[in-house]
Order: C-alpha cells, then sequence, then structure tokens
C-alpha cells in the first residue's frame, strides 16, 4: 500500500508511527514532508510562487535504510544533485541529496532529502568489539578527538592535546618523548582508521561525548594536519664519528634553515619538520609565517610556495620543489582534459573536449567560467573530491593533483548543463546508462563506454 500526500492514513508493509526521512524545504515558508511508511507519493509545492500541492514523487525505503529508490510521478524533469530524471524514471536518492521537482532551479522549490538518525538505521557494516578505555587519550583521558599516532612507539592521542604536548617539549627539551611511555618520538600522523572507531563509539553512547567548547578549544590547539618529522633535521649516523663528519655536516640537511638563518629564521634542534610530498625536501613545519605550506584538497605538504616566498632555490644539499607544486586555483593552468576526468572514461573525455571546440570554446576559458560559478556557489558540492570542498575558492591553495580533481569535477557540471543539441550527434541520440558515472563496464568495455552516456547520476531502469 502507498502512503500518498501527507496523510498516514494508508499502512505500509510495516505499519509504524516512526519518521524515518523527510524533506526539507529550502523555503523555510513551506513544511517538511515527513516520511513515516516505507513506501510514500509526495505531495507538496513546486512551485515557488504556488502554495498549491501536486503530487510529483514516490519514495521508497532500501533495504540498507541508508537510502531511497524515489520514481518521477510527473510529468516535469526532476533534478536530483543536478542530474536529470525524467517522468517514469526512478533515481536512488542518499541522506542530504538535493531534489528540485521541475528543470527550473528558479521557478521551483528545492527540497533536501534527509535520513533521520536512528539506531536501526544504519547501513550493514562489520561489528568491532572496543573497549573505550582503550580509546582514550592519555593526556586528557577522554575519547580519541582527531586522532593522531606517533611513531616508532605507535601511542595515540588527540591532534591538540599531542600538539600541546608538543609545542612545550620543543620550548623546554631537546628532544620530544612520547607522553605515553617516554620513548623518543620521531614521527606524527593522523590516523583515520582510529578517528573512524572512535566517531562510531561516541555515536553508541552519548555520553563520552565532549562539549562542543571543548571540541572547539582542543581544535584550535591541533597542528598536525599530515606526518610531521619531528627533529634537528640531521641523518642520524649509525658509525663511528669521524674528522671528516665535521666537513660533510652541511651536506647532510635536506632543510636550508637548518644550516643557516634564512628569512629571519633558522631550525632549532627539535623543529618540527615537514617533509614535501613533491620533492621529498624538509622545511621547518611555521604557523606563523604565513605563506600555506599543505593542500587545502589534500592537506598533504608542499615546500615550493614556503621556499619562493624566501627566495629559496634547491641544490645538491636540499630539494625545492617549483612553487607551481603549490599555488592559488586562480594561478593553475591546464590544457587537456585530465585523465580523472569523467571517472578516467576516455569516450566522454573525446566527447567533452569535441563539444568545447563546436562550440568555439577553449577548455580553460570553460574552466575558468566554471570556478567563476564555483565562487558564486552556484554549484552543489556534494561529489567534489577535495577536503574542505565548502570553503574552497579561486584563491585557495590546492596541489596539482587536487587541481586536476578539481578540473575534473567542474567538467562533470559543465557536461550535464550542456543541452544535447550541443553535443555532437553520436553522443546526442545515445540512452543514458543505469549506472551512471559509477558505472563499472564503461571501464572494462569499450563498446559500452560508447553506447551509454555516462555522465549522469546513476538510476534504476524500469526493467532491472
Amino acid at each position: 500500500m502507498e502512503e500518498r500526500g501527507e496523510c498516514s492514513a494508508s499502512a505500509s508493509a510495516h505499519p509504524s508511527d516512526e519518521i524515518w526521512a523527510k524533506f526539507a524545504p529550502s523555503d523555510k515558508r513551506y513544511s517538511d514532508v515527513e516520511i513515516r511508511s516505507d513506501e510514500k507519493v509526495i505531495s507538496s509545492e513546486i512551485s515557488a510562487t504556488s502554495n498549491d500541492k501536486h503530487c510529483w514523487c514516490k519514495i521508497v525505503r532500501n533495504p540498507d535504510l541508508c537510502s531511497a529508490t524515489m520514481e518521477n510521478k510527473s510529468q516535469n524533469t526532476i533534478l536530483v544533485d543536478g542530474g536529470e530524471v525524467h517522468s517514469d524514471k526512478t533515481i536512488v536518492i542518499k541522506d542530504g541529496s538535493l531534489i528540485i521537482p521541475g528543470p527550473d532551479r528558479e521557478e521551483f522549490v528545492s527540497y533536501r532529502f534527509h535520513i533521520m538518525s536512528s539506531p536501526d538505521i544504519c547501513q550493514s557494516q562489520l561489528k568491532i568489539c572496543v573497549d573505550a578505555d582503550h580509546a582514550k587519550c592519555s593526556i586528557c583521558l577522554n575519547i580519541w578527538h582527531d586522532v593522531v599516532t606517533v611513531a616508532p612507539c605507535l601511542h595515540n592521542f588527540c591532534n591538540g592535546c599531542f600538539s600541546e604536548w608538543l609545542r612545550r617539549s620543543k620550548q623546554r627539551h631537546s628532544a620530544v618523548l612520547c607522553p605515553q611511555c617516554r620513548s623518543v618520538v620521531h614521527f606524527v600522523g593522523k590516523n583515520h582508521f582510529l578517528r573512524t572507531i572512535a566517531e562510531d563509539m561516541l555515536r553508541a553512547d552519548s555520553s563520552l561525548r565532549r562539549s562542543h567548547d571543548e571540541v572547539a578549544l582542543l581544535d584550535t590547539y591541533a597542528i598536525v594536519r599530515s606526518n610531521l618529522v619531528i627533529g634537528s633535521g640531521k641523518k642520524s649516523r649509525k658509525r663511528a664519528y669521524t674528522p671528516m663528519d665535521d666537513q660533510r655536516d652541511d651536506t647532510d640537511h635536506q632543510c636550508p634553515q637548518c644550516v643557516t638563518e634564512v628569512g629571519g629564521f633558522r631550525c632549532e634542534h627539535g623543529t618540527v619538520h615537514l617533509q614535501c610530498q613533491a620533492c621529498g625536501g624538509m622545511m621547518p613545519s611555521r604557523t606563523d609565517f604565513g605563506i600555506p605550506q599543505y593542500c587545502s584538497g589534500c592537506e598533504r605538504p608542499f615546500c615550493g610556495a614556503y621556499w619562493h616566498a624566501l627566495g629559496v632555490t634547491g641544490n645538491g644539499s636540499h630539494p625545492v620543489c617549483s612553487q607551481d607544486t603549490l599555488r592559488p586555483i586562480s594561478e593553475h593552468s591546464i590544457s587537456t582534459i585530465p585523465l580523472l576526468a569523467h571517472e578516467k572514461n576516455l569516450q566522454e573525455q573525446i566527447i567533452t573536449d569535441s563539444c568545447i571546440r563546436q562550440m568555439g570554446r577553449t577548455l580553460p576559458d570553460v574552466i575558468s567560467e566554471w570556478i567563476a560559478k564555483l565562487d558564486n556557489r552556484e554549484i552543489d558540492r556534494t561529489r567534489m573530491m577535495l577536503n574542505h570542498a565548502d570553503t574552497i575558492t579561486a584563491q585557495t591553495f590546492v596541489c596539482c593533483e587536487c587541481y586536476h580533481k578539481l578540473v575534473s569535477f567542474l567538467l562533470y557540471w559543465f557536461r550535464i548543463s550542456t543541452p544535447k543539441y550541443l553535443l555532437p550527434p553520436e553522443a546526442s541520440a545515445r540512452e543514458d546508462c543505469w549506472y551512471g558515472y559509477a558505472c563499472r563496464t564503461q571501464h572494462r568495455s569499450v563498446e559500452h563506454a560508447r553506447k551509454r552516456n555516462h555522465v549522469c547520476r546513476p538510476t534504476r531502469g524500469s526493467n532491472m
């Protein structure tokens, strides 16, 4: 049985008064559409200029309890996360999906689909039993927050707690010792696996949570964003000292500021160093200099911008990479479509390139236009495969790899916003693949990649 409109008289296969999902309108003049039964036909306002309610889609709860299947019950084309869903077609929607019950963003009310929090609504996953006492930071004695692991002893701490310990150790001692076992620490880095476990534990037992103010304060102390090398920058000796070592000392340094003072700064014995992900060279970790040392997209360190700002160039003693490895998005350039574009589907890349040429445009011109749209927040950033996606602008510093990811993301939006008549004839006549950009066959079969359009959202076809 289907539940129609906003009534609750009709029963589902498993009657319940629990609200398991809802449509939250962006315009607060309209009410949330609550979904209680496993199937529901949605009747709500669809036009921004009218308060009349219309039946426009059907929602079916999926077995994984973390998603739903939406069927277009109207004559309009519905937009789901930027992809088009035509009349009588279906699509899988997840928590956070943006749904517009019409083809025009300006004329139609937009809704955000939300799965309501509940212990019973979660994707099946492997259960791991962990004693809460084994997931606590030995400094603050609370469950890890943004957990980091130190080496070689492999003990774990909150990022903020260890960062404050590191700062004080550098002021008072020549070496940084592990707060738990007192062994010398040489490296520290984020532990994403343990972070996931800690977050799951907090969801399971809210009494273990700290206050928002305490978490916010802890985050202000945190300085570990990628692997940090802790030490003087000198290579350790594994042989007896000889007089020749005095002559070799300078060439043993990978960091120029360990050798001499540059720009009024010289590394001390306990200075924390970052290893550049491009050239492998070392630079001191500095939060007071004002020049980015990390890519905002992947949070990896790159030394090009830092050393360029100090006027330092590489030599045989220390490698220094080009400033091009880390620069603002607006200063990056690109001449060819990245291999990452369109999920590495060469056929779709060729179509996009042909489309740009037929429009009399260039790739840099198109990317510049869509970066402006990104800045104006005209693009849904849900599928942007970069960290801090919500805060990225044209002035954000990113590495070359993350810039290519951004370009690939923007080319997806360029393609789905391009009318079919502007595509090459052989491309405009293709039907959408049911699995859309998530299709695995597109990488194994050239014929399938050529026959179906894969620059679209995954949908569930009526014949499946």
